[in-house]
């Protein structure tokens, strides 16, 4: 039996969340500087921590699933980036922008550091249940850590909106049309939070892996 639930499709922050509180949220893979904990909001999963800046509708989520063994780990971040497209509908106009891999010195893998690899893509994805008529442009980030000493794959990814539809429910949160470049509204660009999440990422409790079998 899978020891983590198969994978649920990020959920959209609230306009109505409260304010990112003063000091970063916790997490069970170390501090994440960027916005606020979904699961002090709502119920998350339990294989899933989840933040969110909902004034700018962009999301960070680091995510616990089965090893996958048959996916080659040179091409692991691209399968998982087409993969999370496919469930959201969006594996037909999934254009990929960037793939490779990067070594975390502070993560080690026996005697030598761990090794990310990473994808980058372009897609259009509706929110929530809304339709095809009410897609927003989004980049994906997309780094995958196999931590085969624990049979899992940690996936990390962060959603940033590059066009929102009026039709959207986003726009109800943000302004329609294209999204507000992070250096101008005064915020960290989600390219720099991705690449930050994915370097400093530590195991802080490995207990999380004892026991699931």
């Amino acid at each position: 039996m899978p020891r983590w639930p198969a994978r649920a499709a990020p959920g959209a922050p609230s306009s109505a969340a409260p304010s990112p509180p003063p000091s970063p949220p916790g997490s069970s893979f170390g501090t994440v500087w960027f916005g606020q904990d979904v699961s002090n909001i709502r119920e998350v999963p339990d294989h899933q921590e989840v933040f969110v800046d909902p004034a700018r509708e962009e999301s960070l989520i680091f995510e616990l699933l089965d090893l996958k063994g048959e996916v080659e780990d040179g091409g692991s971040a691209l399968w998982f980036l087409r993969d999370v497209a496919n469930e959201q509908d969006a594996g037909d106009n999934l254009v990929v922008e960037h793939s490779g891999t990067v070594e975390l010195a502070g993560l080690r893998s026996g005697e030598a550091p761990a090794v990310a690899g990473t994808a980058i893509g372009k897609l259009a994805v509706s929110k929530g249940r809304q339709g095809r008529e009410a897609q927003n442009i989004v980049r994906l980030y997309l780094a995958n850590i196999r931590l085969k000493n624990a049979a899992t794959d940690l996936v990390i990814t962060a959603y940033e909106p590059l066009l929102i539809n009026p039709l959207s429910e986003s726009a109800q949160a943000v302004a329609a049309g294209p999204a507000v470049p992070a250096e101008q509204a005064g915020c960290l660009p989600m390219s720099e939070v991705f690449r930050l999440a994915v370097m400093n990422f530590d195991v802080h409790d490995w207990n999380l892996f004892n026991g699931s079998g």
